[in-house]
């Protein structure tokens, strides 16, 4: 594995996203990564209708995501959004029950190749993630990962990470809304301005 390399999720790289998510049969059922945006008419969505709509929000520059990069190869992915754009997330009543603030941005799943798993491709999926959010203004950033300390735990419940991969990104935890899950946060400072280039004097 060469080392690994981040880019944003865009009109640029859809087609290595798409061809990640079609190696993986969809991914979870035919998702398509759909599933945290906000419902749509009409009920459940089969994975011929997720892949258009996700990619016509990726076009809307309204689908965000960190893309990890092997080589010449998307291994994975990062969402993040504003909850605007990713109002849905598992644990809502609880969540919502000691909601004081809602955050600017959401971290609301991953996922990782099947061939390329216990690389470190989530953690440099998230590095990704934060560096986008600095880069589009930064803000309270937060998350809903699984304690998996000390136990075993299926990659089926993992889809928003685990705690520990978060408190080593910074986040701190804030409280708990399941009986392993955890809503964790951190602020992100904005990307600083590019420098002005002087013109002709």
């Amino acid at each position: 594995m060469t080392a690994l390399a981040t880019k944003a999720l865009d009109g640029a790289t859809w087609g290595d996203f798409a061809r990640l998510v079609e190696r993986h049969d969809g991914v979870w059922g035919g998702c398509w990564c759909m599933a945290f945006h906000a419902r749509r008419p009409g009920g459940p969505k089969g994975p011929a209708e997720n892949r258009r709509d996700k990619e016509a929000l990726v076009w809307r520059g309204e689908a965000h995501a960190a893309l990890v990069y092997d080589g010449a190869d998307c291994v994975g992915w990062c969402q993040f959004g504003s909850t605007d754009e990713l109002p849905r997330i598992k644990h809502q009543r609880a969540y919502t029950d000691g909601l004081a603030a809602l955050p600017d941005w959401r971290i609301t799943c991953f996922f990782v190749d099947r061939g390329h798993r216990r690389r470190g491709v989530s953690a440099a999926a998230l590095g990704g993630a934060l560096n986008e959010i600095a880069r589009h203004g930064g803000g309270v950033v937060e998350s809903y990962p699984e304690d998996a300390a000390a136990r075993k735990v299926s990659a089926s419940f993992l889809h928003n990470g685990t705690v520990s991969l978060f408190e080593a990104h910074g986040f701190e935890r804030s409280r708990q809304i399941g009986k392993h899950r955890w809503v964790v946060t951190r602020a992100v400072q904005p990307e600083p301005a590019a420098p002005a280039v002087a013109g002709p004097t």
